[in-house]
């Protein structure tokens, strides 16, 4: 949608000559107009687009304005719905309102009239729209330190935190690069009983060798060249708090045993000095190596190891996190939106199937750049497959594959459409529109499969 289009609207009715009227009328008034002359192409076109209101006949072949209303808001709980009727047809406008439409007009139109209630419901529905998506925004500030995601995966890891928050044991974090261990850090933090002490971070592979000792325990004046001034290490600075040692598997094996020396005593001695000091913090570390493979081969200690790793938590890649990608996305959406002051509410179920299938080797900072780049470059109201990054867009997988070359193990070709349809339905949270386009049925046909399954 232009950005400067005051919304747009989708308009169903089989009357011809009244649908040109409406969609040149309010196209004139500045609105972005489709319009569709059964409740079949209403929906088609709802689950390719997404619309700011629809307005339709309460009268329409086939489907019903009744039942068009009731399937509309049973797909889209949230999307406004308008109907027109005639005038003395308050029974039908009562029964529609009961439907789920958001309001009514009777005919004969006065299309600047319509459009000056249509705006009025357009601006209610994106105040609430802004409305949503601070809550959002301030939910994730205040839950797991900005962790998101409901897949059992990430649950696992929710019920781990919140049993580890209230201990003050070491934590280790594994996972790939861009899972989000750096939250996981924070997210312990603020929960347990060191909120109130400071949070102090380091990436141990982006400390020079010969600068880890005094970045982590500090130095006194004169100590080496350029050491002008006494100076606080980490450790200290993190007292009474949490400290962070990021990429903790990058630390050289001569700085281990001052490391695992510190952790044992509670103390460190700053480089240059004689002096040794007491300090109270909580340590956190993460990786993304494999620290045992390198207790093996000798390149890590296996007595800081085990020091380390008190209680593991072990994230999982995004692309075994099912349907966090799309709420994940949603959440982005939402943040670089209001960001930027765009009106982008969705996405199309095009670019969401790109998403699903897209593999996230960065993880949930790939997934998030991803989503800040679309909302800068859409010029729509939706994300389409043509605001992703071309690996993304131009990226294919196939869904299903034969993982066996027994034949005892073979599925009939029923039942590999069954739980291709199934997994297709549960990646889009259960959006039947969506889910038919993606799969290219009718949504009628996607309903008996769907209720076919249930009763086997």
């Amino acid at each position: 949608m232009s950005e400067r289009a005051q919304g747009r609207v989708l308009i169903v009715d089989d009357d011809a000559d009244l649908l040109d009227l409406l969609v040149a009328g309010l196209t004139a008034q500045g609105y972005e107009t489709e319009g569709c002359t059964s409740a079949e192409m209403g929906l088609a076109a709802l689950g390719e687009r997404r619309f700011d209101l629809i307005l339709a006949d309460i009268n329409l072949p086939g489907m019903s304005g009744i039942e068009f209303c009731s399937r509309v808001v049973e797909e889209r709980p949230d999307q406004a719905v308008m109907v027109m009727t005639a005038f003395g047809s308050m029974k039908s406008a009562v029964a529609a309102i009961r439907a789920g439409a958001y309001d009514y007009i009777t005919k004969p139109l006065d299309v600047d009239a319509v459009g000056l209630r249509i705006g009025r419901v357009v601006r209610e529905g994106r105040i609430r729209d802004e409305a949503r998506r601070l809550r959002a925004v301030v939910q994730v500030k205040e839950s797991y330190g900005g962790l998101l995601g409901s897949s059992p995966a990430m649950r696992k890891v929710y019920d781990l935190l919140e049993r580890v928050a209230g201990s003050d044991a070491s934590v280790l974090v594994t996972g790939e690069s861009g899972t989000g261990k750096e939250l996981v850090a924070r997210a312990i933090h603020d929960q347990g009983p060191r909120k109130g002490g400071p949070f102090v971070a380091v990436n141990c592979s982006a400390v020079p060798e010969n600068l880890l000792e005094s970045e982590l325990f500090g130095h006194s004046k004169g100590a080496f060249t350029d050491a002008r001034n006494d100076r606080l290490g980490l450790f200290p600075q993190a007292n009474g708090g949490t400290l962070f040692l990021d990429e903790i598997g990058e630390i050289p094996m001569t700085m281990q045993p001052k490391l695992l020396r510190a952790l044992e005593e509670r103390r460190v001695r700053p480089v240059g000095s004689n002096t040794e000091t007491d300090f109270d913090v909580r340590v956190v570390a993460a990786t993304n190596r494999d620290l045992e493979a390198a207790v093996e081969e000798g390149r890590f200690r296996e007595d800081l190891y085990f020091r380390i790793n008190v209680i593991h938590v072990d994230l999982p890649p995004l692309r075994s996190r099912g349907t966090d990608v799309l709420s994940l996305a949603q959440h982005f959406l939402g943040r670089y939106s209001l960001q930027a002051g765009k009106q982008v509410q969705g996405i199309s179920p095009a670019a969401a199937q790109r998403l699903c299938d897209y593999e996230w080797p960065g993880n949930v900072r790939e997934l998030r750049n991803c989503m800040e780049r679309a909302v800068a470059l859409t010029r729509h109201t939706d994300v389409q497959v043509e605001d992703l990054p071309e690996r993304v867009s131009k990226y294919r997988r196939s869904h299903m594959v034969i993982a066996s070359d027994d034949p005892t193990e073979l599925v009939p070709l029923e039942e590999v459409e069954r739980r291709y349809i199934l997994r297709v339905v549960e990646t889009v949270a259960g959006n039947k529109t969506m889910a038919a386009k993606i799969l290219g049925l009718d949504r009628k046909t996607l309903y008996r499969k769907l209720e076919r399954y249930k009763q086997e």
